[in-house]
């Protein structure tokens, strides 16, 4: 994939009253490789494809073979592109071409989806579209068979996690009006996966442009249970496969990102790490209290309130969680999301796209963030994937969107 050279045209729109904050000024903590400037995807995730050892990247329809990342292979056809004068571009309109344009591909996973110890690929498309996975052929240049894995992913925050117990992994999303999971066959890798409702059908509240869903054992009953952004679902001990599992109600905001349970102050109870609104501002997490309430502690500034970490950045979009600091607490990543809308459809839509960590520090039985910017001119999309790429021990971070594909290794 040869490059095409274009100056970066300028965002359109005038932002008045701004919350975000200006970036601090980068370190030399994290370096920062841009893997394409075409916009074909909006998330990247990582897995060593050609087995020697080394992690690959995957975004779009195309895999970015590591350790360089210089070598890049087609996954699927790549047959969008738009011009721009005379010049013929690859990919979806975003930041080159200064218009706004949706991609096919919204989040990016891997996984062995037909056990044969080979990483596959997981596509989820535009929301309330189809699913597809990607057949590793074992050898670079092969063509990759294409699977549906279900016909209608609803919400804009699916992710992969095992639900079940099984040591599988399962995409989790809303579907048809329904909460819920989808289990492959690996016996049967041509089959549509199985797909486990949770939830009694609720259209209104269960549809394609659904924010926020998430997982983690909020109970600590050791099962995985599901949430949402109004509440979380309850994984009974021997479920029957068809009953509706039981909701708690909870306000975890108007929808935001992925959401996950983790025990963020060490006190035995699992909390609850998530945006508040993709779409506009605010990064919290809910402290879940010993009788069962929860309190809120915001992390970025909202429209209303100030957050501890004095930062402010609008449409978090996607987030992910790991260990950034090697301290053996779990941090989290997340961003703006470049151009969720266009240069003009969302909250200060062209301020800086940034990245950052937020890192948890505990102290006397308290838990606090510290933010730390990553970059300021990459972002995130509606996903975001921390891991360690180049194989040093260090948690590293990657991401797709409309200005392109980038991998931030920490030095």
């Amino acid at each position: 994939m040869k490059p095409i050279l274009l100056p970066l045209l300028a965002a359109a729109g005038v932002t008045t009253a701004v919350i975000s904050t200006k970036p601090a000024p980068l370190t030399a903590k994290w370096e920062k490789h841009q893997l394409s400037r075409y916009f074909w995807a909006e998330g990247a995730c990582v897995a060593d494809i050609n087995a020697d050892g080394k992690m690959d990247i995957l975004s779009g329809p195309y895999w970015f073979e590591g350790p360089d990342f210089k070598t890049t292979h087609t996954i699927y056809p790549a047959s969008k592109n738009f011009d721009i004068g005379e010049e013929k571009i690859p990919g979806f309109e975003g930041e080159l071409s200064k218009k706004n344009a949706y991609s096919d591909n919204f989040l990016s996973y891997s996984g062995d989806f037909n056990a044969d110890g080979r990483p596959d690929y997981l596509v989820i498309g535009f929301p309330g579209k189809e699913t597809f996975w990607y057949e590793n052929p074992g050898t670079a240049e092969s063509s990759w068979s294409r699977h549906t894995a279900i016909a209608v992913t609803d919400n804009e925050s699916p992710m992969l996690a095992d639900i079940d117990g099984d040591k599988r992994l399962n995409l989790l999303c809303m579907s048809n009006g329904t909460v819920g999971y989808a289990t492959s066959d690996p016996a049967n890798p041509d089959a549509a996966w199985k797909w486990n409702a949770i939830s009694p059908e609720n259209k209104k509240d269960y549809q394609r442009f659904t924010h926020g869903i998430g997982h983690g054992d909020i109970n600590g009953d050791g099962l995985t249970d599901i949430l949402e952004a109004k509440g979380w679902w309850e994984q009974p001990a021997d479920w029957d496969g068809k009953s509706p599992w039981k909701r708690h109600d909870m306000d975890f905001g108007k929808g935001g990102a992925q959401m996950y349970g983790y025990d963020v102050n060490a006190d035995g109870r699992t909390d609850v790490i998530t945006s508040l609104e993709a779409h506009g501002f605010g990064l919290c997490w809910f402290e879940q209290k010993e009788d069962g309430s929860w309190a809120r502690h915001l992390l970025t500034d909202t429209k209303n309130e100030k957050g501890s970490t004095g930062v402010a950045f609008s449409q978090p979009h996607g987030i992910d969680i790991a260990d950034i600091n090697s301290d053996g607490t779990i941090d989290i990543v997340t961003g703006k999301r470049f151009w969720a809308h266009g240069p003009k459809g969302d909250p200060e839509p062209n301020e800086p796209a940034v990245l950052y960590a937020f890192l948890l520090n505990r102290k006397d039985g308290k838990a606090s963030y510290t933010a730390e910017i990553i970059d300021d001119d990459s972002g995130i999309g509606c996903q975001v994937m921390a891991a360690d790429v180049n194989g040093d021990k260090k948690t590293d971070i990657v991401v797709g969107n409309k200005k392109g594909c980038f991998v931030h290794l920490q030095k």
